[in-house]
C-alpha cells in the first residue's frame, strides 16, 4: 500500500508515483492521438462525416459519472471491510496473548507460552499467504517447530490448520488444571473472532464483483472516451485531444482504480499493506511476551508498496 506523505495543492498535480496515470498513460495517448486526427480530417471518417454533437455525450456521460460512482462505492466497501478485518485481526491477537500472559499460571517467557504466541504470529502470515495465494513456507518454517510447520503445509486451509493447534493448546491447559472453564470460554471467545476474520476474508477474495457488470462499465467508458472527440471537433476545433484527454483521464483513471481495490488483499500499490499488518502483530506479541522484535527491512520514502 502507498504511503505518502501530504503535498501541496500545486504538487499534487504533477505526483506520478501513487497515481494510475503510469498504467493508463499509454492509453490516454493512443486517445491523443486518435483526437488528433479526428481533428485533422475534421471528423470524416473515409470521406464520410460522423454526424455527433456533444448533446448526446453529456447525457450519457451523466448516466456513466453515477454508475462509475456506485461502482467506486462497491469496491471501496470491500476495500474498507477487509481493513477493518485485518484491524481486527491484530486486536484479537494481541488479546490471545495477554490472556495466555494473566490467565494462566505459565511463566511469560516459558517454552508453551512462546509456542502460543507463535502460532498467533503464524496464523496471521498464513493468512495473508492464502489471500494472496502465495507460499506460507518460509514463514511456517521460521515461526514453528519443523514438524508442525511441515504438517501445516500439507493442508489447504493453514489459517483454519493454526487455530486447531490454538484450541488444542487451551484444551490441554484445561485439561492440567491450569485454567477453569470461564477463562476457557474467555480464550474460545477471541478463536471464533480469529474464525469469523478468515470467513470475511475469503468472502471477500472469493466473491468479486459480478464480472459482467464490469465489463459493461469497462466498454462503456472506452466506447464513449474514443467516441467523444466526434462530437466535440466541429464545437471546440482543436481544443478537442485537449479536452478529450482530460475527460478520458477522469473516467479510465477512476475504472483504473476501482478494478485496483475491489480486490484489496492483493500486492497492488493501493491495496491493503497486509505485509506491514503482519510484521506489527509479530513485533508486538513478541514484545509481549518479553523477547526482541525482529528488525524488518527500512521501507522507501515517501512512499512504498505492500
Amino acid at each position: 500500500m502507498i504511503i505518502k506523505e501530504k503535498s501541496n495543492w500545486f504538487r499534487m498535480l504533477f505526483v506520478w508515483h501513487g497515481s494510475v496515470l503510469p498504467e493508463i498513460f499509454p492509453r490516454l495517448v493512443a486517445l491523443l492521438l486518435l483526437s488528433s486526427l479526428i481533428v485533422y480530417f475534421r471528423g470524416q471518417f473515409f470521406a464520410y462525416k460522423i454526424p455527433l454533437n456533444p448533446t448526446p455525450f453529456t447525457l450519457i456521460g451523466i448516466a456513466l459519472a453515477i454508475f462509475l460512482g456506485f461502482r467506486n462505492n462497491a469496491s471501496y466497501d470491500r476495500f474498507w471491510e477487509g481493513r477493518k478485518l485485518w484491524g481486527a485481526l491484530l486486536i484479537d491477537s494481541r488479546s490471545l496473548t495477554r490472556q495466555a500472559l494473566t490467565l494462566t499460571n505459565l511463566p511469560a517467557q516459558s517454552e508453551r507460552v512462546v509456542f502460543f504466541t507463535r502460532l498467533v504470529i503464524s496464523f496471521a502470515y498464513a493468512l495473508k499467504h492464502q489471500l494472496r495465494r502465495t507460499s506460507a513456507t518460509p514463514d511456517l518454517q521460521r515461526l514453528l517447530p519443523l514438524d508442525l510447520a511441515q504438517a501445516v503445509q500439507k493442508v489447504k486451509f493453514k489459517p483454519i490448520r493454526l487455530l486447531q493447534e490454538m484450541g488444542l493448546w487451551i484444551q490441554q491447559l484445561k485439561t492440567e488444571g491450569q485454567i477453569d472453564s470461564i477463562t476457557q470460554a474467555a480464550f474460545d471467545h477471541n478463536l471464533n473472532q480469529l474464525s469469523a476474520i478468515v470467513g470475511g476474508c475469503e468472502r471477500i477474495a472469493g466473491t468479486p464483483i459480478p464480472y459482467t457488470y464490469s465489463v459493461l462499465l469497462h466498454r462503456t467508458v472506452y466506447i464513449y472516451c474514443f467516441l467523444l472527440p466526434f462530437g466535440l471537433v466541429d464545437s471546440i476545433g482543436w481544443m478537442t485531444p485537449i479536452m478529450t484527454v482530460f475527460v478520458g483521464y477522469t473516467f479510465i483513471a477512476l475504472d483504473a482504480i476501482v478494478t485496483e481495490i475491489e480486490e484489496p488483499f492483493g500486492v497492488e500499490p493501493n491495496d491493503l499493506p497486509l505485509n506491514t499488518i503482519c510484521q506489527t502483530i509479530e513485533a508486538s506479541l513478541l514484545e509481549m511476551i518479553g523477547q526482541e522484535a525482529p528488525v524488518f527491512p527500512a521501507r522507501k520514502k515517501p512512499y512504498w508498496a505492500d
